[in-house]
């Protein structure tokens, strides 16, 4: 049996340290969390690769949890506090709302997918009080903090729109190897954005930019 807890230690050494994931709070909290219960059964193993999982197995064709380089950057650019209110949308199994917990985030979890949220709901009750609240459909918000787990082709309006005055959003824009992590930020009516690192995300289907079609 793999000894996930040195699988971990070694993703936080030998894969966020080297990405520029120097926060301790993140690295301590994706150092705690098992990541290893957030993929299919007989997968377990690569929780740790420094690659996307798929998830196909939980009947959610096409969608992955993302490299744990990633999801780690991610994070640490949002500079997660505790108490912060937390919208991790296309949240799959779970693993982010997870972590976010662990950094002491009160955590609102959504996903289209029925299959990936009943898993989801599973995972993150498991613990007292649960890691976070799975719903089932978009909720209103505002959030201080917006966690997309994947890719948007179109830029993601509804989720602009639960952002708190001040509140940030993160996501990936476009894709393969075109795909960089974007950090949006409210300041009342006003946005403002920027690029942060290169990365690749399975889309989100939501917020793929419609095909036109010429006759």
């Amino acid at each position: 049996m793999a000894d996930f807890a040195a699988l971990r230690r070694n993703m936080v050494d030998c894969q966020l340290r080297t990405f520029d994931v120097t926060d301790r709070a993140v690295l301590a909290a994706m150092d705690a969390v098992p990541r290893e219960l957030f993929v299919p059964a007989g997968m377990q193993e690569l929780a740790y690769i420094d690659q996307p999982v798929s998830l196909d197995a939980f009947g959610a064709p096409g969608r992955q949890l993302l490299a744990p380089m990633t999801s780690g950057r991610m994070l640490q650019t949002l500079d997660v506090q505790p108490g912060q209110s937390f919208l991790d949308y296309a949240c799959g199994t779970g693993y982010t709302s997870a972590v976010a917990n662990a950094l002491g985030a009160e955590v609102t979890a959504y996903d289209a997918s029925p299959e990936l949220r009943e898993v989801a709901r599973k995972l993150l009750s498991s613990t007292q009080p649960p890691a976070a609240d799975v719903v089932d459909a978009l909720p209103k918000g505002p959030f201080d903090l917006i966690f997309v787990n994947g890719s948007c082709d179109r830029q993601p309006d509804e989720l602009f729109a639960l952002l708190a005055d001040g509140g940030k959003l993160m996501f990936v824009h476009g894709q393969g190897r075109a795909g960089r992590t974007m950090l949006h930020q409210r300041s009342g009516s006003a946005f403002s954005g920027r690029a942060i690192f290169d990365t690749v995300a399975q889309s989100v289907d939501e917020f793929k930019r419609m095909t036109a079609f010429a006759l």
